[in-house]
């Protein structure tokens, strides 16, 4: 698997939904509960970056029609 900064939303909305199911399953040990729940975190820290980066290029295209590179913070 990809590292998470180079998966697509789709891609990491998929792996978190995986994370989910295994934690939910109920058969992990409390450390491989951690771990998973650690990576879940992660993927959705690095889901709302990418959501974050459309909303504001999405919010400049609204408000003077043009597009233009977006600053990295």
């Amino acid at each position: 698997m990809a590292k998470d900064n180079e998966m697509t939303l789709e891609e990491m909305l998929k792996a978190l939904d995986e994370c989910t199911q295994k934690m939910e399953q109920g058969e992990l040990s409390l450390e491989e509960s951690f771990e998973a729940f650690k990576a879940g975190m992660e993927l959705v820290k690095n889901c709302n970056d990418s959501i974050d980066k459309v909303e504001k290029e999405v919010v400049k295209l609204m408000d003077d029609g043009s597009v233009e590179p977006l600053d990295e913070e």
